[in-house]
């Protein structure tokens, strides 16, 4: 995604966006070269504050004696009770010690998905018990770069589309496709904005 295309083309489409794109600049996505990295991220920060995950984050780091993330082989060795001990739950431990099991058994191969589209890179994760449909778009979205992401049934999101739009309930999933559409085919940087929109005061 070309973070500058994205915001002229926002600003055209929807000058809603122009104060938020005054005040962030140009959003900050790159693609990421550690898929597992990223995944096991994703998978930690689920429906926790920032602070508190990333507190689980740094524990579940310590586990592991090396100044590199961890491979899946690696995470694999370490039992779902010690990866408790790092804070994570029994679910989100299992979620993890799976999908170290698919990129082993190479059912997941990071080199794939240049070639997929959508569609079947979320298929190919949700495979994975624990990992949603949620997961599998922000993975896309801050993994891989994929520039026309809207996780419409994301709290943050619905949220910032209900303070952009002035809404006097949270919008479902058909009224933001609906909102969004015009964002097309930069959804990923109107999301990264309705994030900034929530830390912004009313």
């Amino acid at each position: 995604m070309d973070p500058l295309e994205a915001t002229h083309h926002l600003r055209k489409v929807d000058p809603r966006f122009n104060h938020l794109i005054d005040t962030h600049g140009p959003p900050d996505i790159q693609r990421t070269r550690n898929t597992f990295k990223s995944l096991v991220h994703t998978i930690i920060y689920q429906q926790l504050s920032g602070k508190v995950a990333s507190v689980i984050y740094k524990r579940f780091l310590n586990l592991f004696p090396t100044s590199h993330f961890p491979t899946p082989k690696q995470v694999r060795q370490v039992s779902i009770v010690k990866l408790q001990t790092a804070g994570l739950s029994i679910q989100k431990a299992t979620t993890i010690h799976e999908l170290s099991d698919q990129y082993i058994q190479g059912n997941i191969r990071p080199r794939r998905f240049r070639y997929m589209n959508t569609d079947e890179i979320t298929h190919m994760l949700t495979k994975v018990k624990g990992i949603g449909p949620w997961t599998a778009s922000i993975f896309l979205m801050f993994a891989l770069n994929y520039p026309d992401i809207l996780p419409t049934g994301d709290l943050g999101i619905r949220k910032g589309v209900q303070k952009l739009c002035n809404l006097s309930q949270l919008p479902e999933h058909k009224t933001i496709l609906q909102i969004g559409e015009p964002w097309r085919p930069f959804r990923t940087a109107a999301s990264w904005y309705l994030w900034r929109l929530l830390e912004t005061r009313p």
